[in-house]
């Protein structure tokens, strides 16, 4: 595995983006183990990406107008839903003193949707990982397989880093309600933005 690699992942996994969002506002909103349970939820969205890209489906989003539109403005709905949730108090900021199993649930769920409908994560796998495997590689696929590996256990590291940092302010921003407002309509902002630069994408 080359430092180029990881350098690059680590770069790629720690710009902020909607996965990062998402957990920063688990974590804020309810917690320590909400952060940690958004930060999987964010990993296991990339496995569909991984997998379309090695099975060359990927390939459908890139050549397909149709398919590649259909999947992007179904996560631009999603985002924006996510933004009219935050506002109404029911979204990714609904602050919970206690989080049961159904809310662990919602948590993880949601930050897997966020990724699997964002076709620009598959169209990445197709273009990053072969960047980093040989022509005459003997078995490609386990290359592959072994980078999306690294690059998912960086993704997981770095978002419980970002969830636990909103966690350990989370007690800040709960008691001071002007703050929390303010922060629900950043968030509700961002997520508009995201979906913004989501819909103007092209393949």
């Amino acid at each position: 595995m080359s430092i180029e690699f990881l350098i690059t992942s680590l770069i790629i996994v720690a710009t902020p983006g909607t996965g990062v969002l998402l957990t920063l506002a688990a974590g804020l909103s309810r917690g320590k183990r909400a952060s940690i349970v958004a930060a999987v939820g964010c990993t296991l969205g990339i496995i569909p990406h991984i997998a379309a890209a090695i099975m060359g489906a990927a390939a459908l989003l890139h050549t397909s107008a149709l398919a590649f539109q259909t999947l992007k403005y179904l996560g631009v709905a999603y985002l924006l839903y996510m933004a009219w949730s935050t506002l109404r108090e029911q979204g990714a900021l609904q602050v919970e003193t206690d989080v049961d199993a159904r809310t662990t649930r919602q948590v993880i769920a949601s930050a897997i949707l966020v990724n699997v409908l964002n076709p620009k994560l598959s169209i990445f796998f197709l273009a990053f990982l072969p960047q980093f495997i040989s022509t005459n590689e003997p078995d490609a696929v386990a290359r592959m397989l072994g980078l999306s590996g690294v690059f998912m256990v960086l993704t997981l590291v770095v978002f419980i880093g970002y969830g636990l940092f909103a966690a350990a302010i989370r007690t800040h921003v709960v008691s001071r309600p002007r703050v929390l407002t303010w922060m629900r309509r950043t968030f509700a902002g961002a997520f508009v933005l995201l979906g913004a630069k989501l819909a103007m994408t092209e393949r």
